[in-house]
């Protein structure tokens, strides 16, 4: 009987946390899905500027990939408040810039 007490506390306590949490996110002026992807984003952008520093130069199929995965990113920073990524800065600005290499790149190139 206490097991299954402790349980159903447990339970309600993950609940409130959760809920606090999704009423924090929408205080903030977002979106619960545009804060997940944030997330995930923030975790690619990480990848990607560890890729961005190895490789200089990155063969045409890389530098599609790179494209895809960089849009993805600055599409879920863009929806987030800038407060929330300053700490990431830095990476954001190098992989942009990354970006826009690439891209000048292949506008010369075709």
């Amino acid at each position: 009987m206490i097991f299954v007490a402790i349980i159903v506390i447990l339970v309600t306590i993950i609940l409130f946390l959760s809920a606090l949490a999704v009423a924090q996110i929408k205080m903030a002026g977002m979106n619960v899905k545009d804060f997940w992807s944030f997330v995930k984003a923030n975790d690619t952008l990480n990848k990607l500027y560890a890729f961005s520093v190895k490789y200089e130069k990155l063969t045409p199929q890389q530098q599609v990939l790179f494209l895809k995965e960089a849009d993805i990113v600055f599409d879920a920073f863009g929806k987030v408040p800038d407060a929330l990524w300053e700490e990431e800065y830095q990476k954001y600005m190098e992989i942009l810039n990354k970006y826009k290499d690439i891209k000048i790149t292949r506008w010369e190139s075709q």
